[in-house]
């Protein structure tokens, strides 16, 4: 005999995934994130580039107007010498004191326009070094945005499904949530080896437990069954919708083999777990079997008439029938309903309910 337990519907779930961190919000704002980031990074470069052209500019054209006025000077300064009164016979004294100082001055104007000149070029030295200087800094901005603009943007190590993960409450992270560093928000699971979470009531719980057999239905795929084994059973049973009194464990059935073609994350699934196999047991109808005063009670039928309690030890449970292990024999009659309660002749609530069972899933 096998002990079966029947799961609601759930879900197949990948054996192993592969976590995808991210620190910032997804979808639209990457896109604006990656925008701005672009029209700053070209505004930037064009604002830079633009003011080392105008400083070149303004300080080439300083130096060539300096450049004029040395040419100048030193052309004042060839006439001066040429052209000097120095004839004490021909100039008077007054005259050759004016050439005289004529000269010296054009000597000092070409001086100055030569200092000015080296101090002009000096300057635009200086100025393209600050302005190099600044071109680094641009260029440092804008390798930071660049590398701001990599980190919102997450490569997959294999081609898969993005599949968002759930909070506590059962909610998928939605963009304006408040996220902190380093919290999962979404997997890309590896589907050459799924697995199937299945949810059991609480009342047929008993005897879960790693290794256990059992078998798995697509919904999709009604005529194909899977085997599979319980590979993880919660500790506690939770219930499934909020505010619900019906609580469930969640079983994990690690699936004997995977159909790629068949199998995706997320599908409802059926399943049939194996709680136990036995060669002979006693079975009778769950309803048959009340609590008493703190002990687990049938009500048999007697010979003569009338229903007698009598204290049951059960084994393992399945849906609607559980196995006696001691207190009752093959063939007895026993109550379906509690004899002293029941409004119904006595004979009415008695059913062969007490059945040997050889083999095969009841």
């Amino acid at each position: 005999m096998s002990l079966v337990v029947r799961s609601v519907p759930a879900t197949t779930v990948p054996v192993t995934t592969v976590p995808v961190r991210i620190a910032h919000a997804m979808n639209g704002r990457a896109t604006n994130a990656r925008t701005t980031v672009r029209v700053m990074t070209a505004a930037t470069q064009r604002a830079d580039w633009a003011g080392v052209a105008k400083r070149r500019v303004e300080s080439r054209a300083k130096v060539d107007k300096i450049e004029r006025d040395l040419a100048l000077a030193k052309l004042e300064l060839e006439n001066a010498r040429h052209f000097q009164k120095k004839d004490e016979v021909i100039f008077s004294r007054h005259e050759i004191v004016e050439s005289g100082i004529d000269q010296r001055l054009a000597e000092e104007k070409s001086e100055h326009a030569e200092g000015s000149r080296r101090t002009e070029e000096q300057l635009a030295r200086t100025d393209d070094a600050l302005l190099q200087i600044k071109i680094r800094q641009a260029e440092a901005k804008i390798a930071m945005a660049r590398q701001g603009l990599e980190a919102l943007t997450v490569t997959a190590p294999h081609d898969g499904v993005l599949i968002l993960k759930r909070n506590w409450r059962g909610d998928t992270t939605r963009v304006g949530d408040q996220v902190w560093n380093g919290q999962p928000l979404a997997e890309i699971p590896d589907l050459s080896e799924m697995q199937a979470e299945v949810f059991v009531l609480e009342a047929d719980a008993g005897g879960l437990k790693p290794g256990r057999e059992a078998e798995v239905v697509v919904e999709s795929a009604p005529d194909r069954t899977f085997r599979a084994r319980i590979g993880r059973v919660d500790a506690l049973a939770r219930p499934r919708i909020p505010g619900s009194p019906v609580q469930y464990f969640a079983v994990t059935l690690k699936l004997d083999r995977t159909d790629r073609a068949l199998m995706k994350p997320g599908q409802r699934v059926r399943s049939t777990l194996v709680l136990e196999s036995r060669k002979e047991a006693l079975l009778v109808p769950r309803q048959a079997v009340f609590d008493v005063d703190g002990k687990t009670v049938a009500y048999r039928l007697r010979r003569g008439g009338g229903f007698e309690p009598v204290t049951v030890r059960l084994g393992p449970s399945g849906p609607g029938r559980a196995v006696v292990e001691t207190g009752l024999a093959a063939g007895d009659r026993v109550a379906l309903v509690d004899p002293a309660r029941s409004t119904e002749p006595e004979g009415g609530a008695a059913k062969e309910g007490v059945e040997p069972a050889k083999g095969g899933a009841p």
